[in-house]
């Protein structure tokens, strides 16, 4: 557990070297059991992370890392991205270290490809059986701190044709530990163009919402 604390301290400290780009950031993907296909549009991490590339001063890696929230290994990235149409399970192991990660200075973004909202509020209950989902409102600062949103969260696909919306959880400090956007799909509009043809216009709405997650998270 020393360990773990000297990791993420060295994280804290690096932060501005990653956004001044004298760092690389490698955005971790979560390996889930129960079923959800936590693999799912394998181009969306490399795309975003070029575009982050591109439009800031962030230096990203193109290659995502592959993690399981069984080991200690999530503890080298500040940054986790979880997404997946169905199931998903945490075990007892999962919760604590999961716990203890987001607890330490660590950010999960869940985006919800279709299908997996009841399971991973299920799970999200067992990390945090004291914490509620809060919805976000337009005003908060993730949605101007590069780009601005004044609507709030963006619509990119249609799922169950209901509204966008963005839902944190916050430490007892009020920083926001877990982000998760529901009946939108903002990573799908990340995928390369061939995959699920979404027009320029709307990918270029999920690019920008992306680049201000990841620098939101840098920045708080």
């Amino acid at each position: 557990m020393k360990k773990v604390k000297i990791i993420l301290l060295i994280l804290i400290l690096l932060i501005p070297l990653y956004l001044s780009g004298g760092m690389e950031l490698t955005i971790a993907r979560v390996q889930y059991d129960g079923g959800g296909d936590w693999y799912n549009d394998t181009s969306v991490i490399p795309n975003l992370c070029d575009e982050i590339n591109s439009r800031t001063l962030i230096k990203a890696s193109s290659e995502q890392a592959i993690v399981s929230l069984k080991n200690n290994s999530i503890f080298n990235y500040p940054f986790l991205y979880l997404t997946g149409h169905g199931n998903i399970s945490f075990s007892e192991e999962e919760i604590t270290n999961l716990q203890n990660y987001l607890e330490k200075g660590g950010f999960l973004y869940i985006d919800d490809d279709y299908g997996l909202d009841e399971y991973i509020r299920r799970e999200l209950a067992k990390v945090f059986p004291e914490k509620e989902l809060q919805e976000l409102p337009a005003t908060f600062p993730l949605f101007e701190c590069y780009y601005t949103f004044s609507n709030g969260l963006p619509k990119i696909h249609k799922h169950d044709g209901k509204r966008p919306q963005a839902f944190g959880i916050f430490d007892d400090y009020g920083r926001l530990t877990v982000l998760y956007t529901y009946e939108t799909n903002i990573s799908d509009g990340w995928a390369s163009p061939e995959v699920h043809k979404d027009p320029p216009h709307i990918r270029e709405q999920s690019f920008k919402m992306g680049i201000n997650i990841v620098y939101y998270v840098l920045t708080h």
